[in-house]
């Protein structure tokens, strides 16, 4: 097995919607207008509309919508429900979302039967006003803060719950605005953010103080095929080796764990390579976060008009049937090969990877 290179050996490739609509209080604020320029810059069609409402977005065929839909960049102010934050256990305190939606494509995506309406990437223009607001929820909330584990870690806030924000970075450029705030910030706070993209180079010379974590989603070779429009699994890996050695807190989201063919080898061989894509990193700070597949009746329904030609396993007759916290159906794996799974993959993970602190399994 070869050691991946420090970074992308190519130049990370950039999603570019092929609309992008602004609504006119978007425009009102400066952070607006600078993602109307970084998409202007880059050539691509930017339509002011007139008022706030986002317009010509459906379509009769759902196959056609969701097309139409991924290739869509909205930018509009985000609504006052977005500054009370909810909480998103296991991962962090509170949720902050500084956009909704998702360029990439894959074909178990969790935001299916989350978000309503078509899947238009939808990024936010009042970015100052939903930093400032997370003011009043530092040492409050129910996972690090009320956690012997990760009191250590602050309060946290997670930014990649309904979105991937380095996917967008290039047209928002809101993550780097959030890491510098928290490492600007006087306080014992900690931000959060997943991606499947590797185009880190804008953040890697940030005054981040180490408040930012960075966790690279990623999954054996046999599953990123249901990733689309993501980047290379060797290109995440990189990427999260460059982060790290520029200092930042590093994860690996591994999710959703699947029971393919030679699972068993194939995330040994995952933890593996993220170990030698970590070699050599000084005061390495890394955490792992394990995520089994599960879907519900709506998801799956959504999925399934998404990509109809996926073969993804969403058998209802080979999981377990569970209420979530609220009462709806969701499908898992059966407890005993939940049980197996777990002890495998946490064993492979302290063989391969033994500095990682694995944060939750579930």
């Amino acid at each position: 097995m070869t050691l991946p290179d420090p970074a992308p050996a190519h130049a990370a490739r950039l999603w570019r919607p092929r609309r992008v609509i602004v609504t006119a209080a978007a425009r009102e604020h400066a952070h607006g207008r600078a993602i109307m320029a970084r998409a202007e810059a880059l050539g691509l069609p930017v339509e002011a509309l007139p008022g706030n409402r986002l317009t010509g977005l459906r379509h009769p065929d759902p196959r056609r919508a969701y097309i139409e839909a991924k290739n869509t960049l909205a930018v509009l102010v985000a609504p006052p429900t977005k500054l009370k934050l909810q909480p998103i256990p296991p991962s962090a305190d509170w949720r902050i979302d500084l956009a909704e939606g998702c360029p990439a494509h894959c074909q178990y995506c969790y935001l299916a039967g989350s978000l309503s309406g078509p899947p238009v990437t939808r990024v936010y223009a009042n970015l100052p006003e939903i930093l400032d607001n997370l003011a009043m929820y530092v040492g409050q909330g129910g996972v690090t803060s009320a956690s012997a584990e990760r009191a250590h870690e602050g309060t946290t806030f997670e930014a990649s719950c309904y979105t991937d924000p380095l996917g967008i970075e290039h047209l928002t450029g809101s993550l780097s605005a959030a890491i510098r705030h928290f490492g600007a910030w006087d306080a014992p706070v900690a931000l959060r953010a997943t991606t499947k993209f590797a185009a880190v180079e804008p953040l890697l010379g940030l005054e981040h103080r180490r408040r930012t974590r960075l966790r690279f989603s990623v999954n054996a070779a046999a599953a990123v095929r249901y990733e689309g429009g993501t980047a290379p699994l060797r290109d995440r890996l990189a990427a999260m080796g460059a982060v790290a050695r520029a200092g930042y807190p590093v994860g690996l989201t591994v999710a959703p764990i699947l029971a393919l063919p030679d699972w068993r080898e194939a995330y040994a061989d995952l933890f593996a390579e993220a170990a030698e894509a970590l070699d050599g990193v000084k005061d390495l700070d890394l955490t792992a976060e394990l995520i089994t597949h599960r879907f519900t009746p709506g998801s799956k329904e959504v999925l399934a008009g998404w990509y109809p030609g996926s073969d993804l396993p969403m058998r209802e007759d080979e999981r377990s049937r569970k209420l979530t916290k609220f009462g709806s159906v969701k499908y898992v794996f059966p407890a005993e090969l939940m049980r197996e799974m777990r002890q495998h993959l946490t064993r492979a993970l302290e063989q391969r990877l033994p500095a990682a602190r694995v944060l939750y399994w579930t």
